[in-house]
C-alpha cells in the first residue's frame, strides 16, 4: 500500500452537510497526525458514471501519497462492492459502481482489492462514515484489513469508453466540464450544441465578452465557457447532457 501523508474527501454530499463533518471528526480522531482536506463535495449527485471522468483530472497535479476517500454511492447498503485501489502512488477507497473506473484504467501502475472487512457497526445508508472512513483510518495507520485481489477488468465501469462527450461538472460560474481530455482532440474541433457551434480559444480574454468557446481547463479537460457569462445559461445545458464534436476524432 502507498504511504498516506494526507486524506482527501471526494463526495457528492453538498457543501452544507452533516455527513462531511461526521467523517472529518472520525478521521481526526483516528489519524490526528494527518491533514484531512475537503477536496470536492459537490460532485454530480447520484452520478458515479459522470464523476468518474472528472476524478483523474481533479487529482492530476496534486501530490502523491494521498488517500482519496471517494463517496458517490447511490447503491449504498446494496450489493455493490467496496474497493481499495493503489494507483500511481495514491490510495483510493470507494464503492464499486464505476466511480473509480477511470482512475484504474488510466493509471500506469494499479492494484485493486475488494474490501471484505466490515466494522461491527454498519448503517445501511451512511457507509462513508461507517465503512470507508474506518477503513481509511486503518490503512493510513498501516494496519491490515481483510481484502481480496481483483483486476481492472473486474471493476464496474471497466468497459466504459475512455472519453465521455457529456457535461460531467458545472462550477459556480456556469462553466461546464466535459468528460473528454483536451489532449485527445484537435484544437480545430468544433463542439456543436443545437444552434451553437463552439470553437477553441486559449483563455477567456481571447474572445469578446458574451462569446461562448471551449478550452483546455486546469484539469486537462475540455470545458465550455462564456467570457464573463454562464455557459450553462447561455447554452441551455445541464449536467449529463451530451455534446457533439465536429472535425476531429477522439484519440
Amino acid at each position: 500500500m502507498p504511504d498516506c501523508k494526507r486524506i482527501a474527501l471526494v463526495t457528492d454530499f453538498g457543501v452544507a452537510s452533516p455527513y462531511i463533518g461526521q467523517m472529518r471528526v472520525l478521521l481526526a480522531a483516528g489519524v490526528p497526525e494527518l491533514p484531512v482536506i475537503d477536496l470536492i463535495s459537490d460532485l454530480p449527485p447520484f452520478r458515479p458514471d459522470l464523476a468518474a471522468y472528472l476524478l483523474p483530472g481533479l487529482i492530476r497535479d496534486l501530490p502523491s501519497s494521498t488517500l482519496f476517500l471517494t463517496v458517490v454511492d447511490p447503491g449504498v447498503g446494496g450489493e455493490r462492492r467496496a474497493l481499495a485501489i493503489a494507483a500511481d502512488d495514491n490510495l483510493f477507497l470507494g464503492p464499486d459502481n464505476g466511480l473509480l473506473a477511470m482512475i484504474a484504467l488510466r493509471s500506469c501502475q494499479c492494484r485493486v482489492w475488494r474490501l471484505d472487512w466490515r466494522p461491527a457497526r454498519l448503517s445501511a445508508t451512511f457507509q462513508g462514515r461507517d465503512l470507508f472512513a474506518p477503513a481509511a483510518i486503518a490503512l493510513a495507520r498501516g494496519e491490515a484489513l481483510s481484502m481480496s485481489p481483483l483486476t481492472k477488468n473486474d471493476l464496474a465501469g471497466s468497459a466504459w469508453q475512455l472519453e465521455l462527450p457529456r457535461v460531467v461538472y458545472q462550477d459556480a460560474y456556469g462553466n461546464l466540464m466535459l468528460g473528454i481530455r483536451a489532449g485527445k482532440i484537435a484544437r480545430t474541433a468544433l463542439i456543436t450544441l443545437g444552434r451553437h457551434s463552439l470553437a477553441w480559444a486559449r483563455t477567456f480574454s481571447a474572445v469578446p465578452p458574451g462569446q461562448a468557446f471551449w478550452y483546455e481547463n486546469a484539469f486537462g479537460l475540455v470545458e465550455l465557457a462564456v467570457n464573463q457569462g454562464s455557459a450553462a445559461q447561455s447554452l441551455g445545458l445541464r449536467i449529463g447532457d451530451p455534446v457533439t464534436l465536429v472535425g476531429t476524432r477522439m484519440a
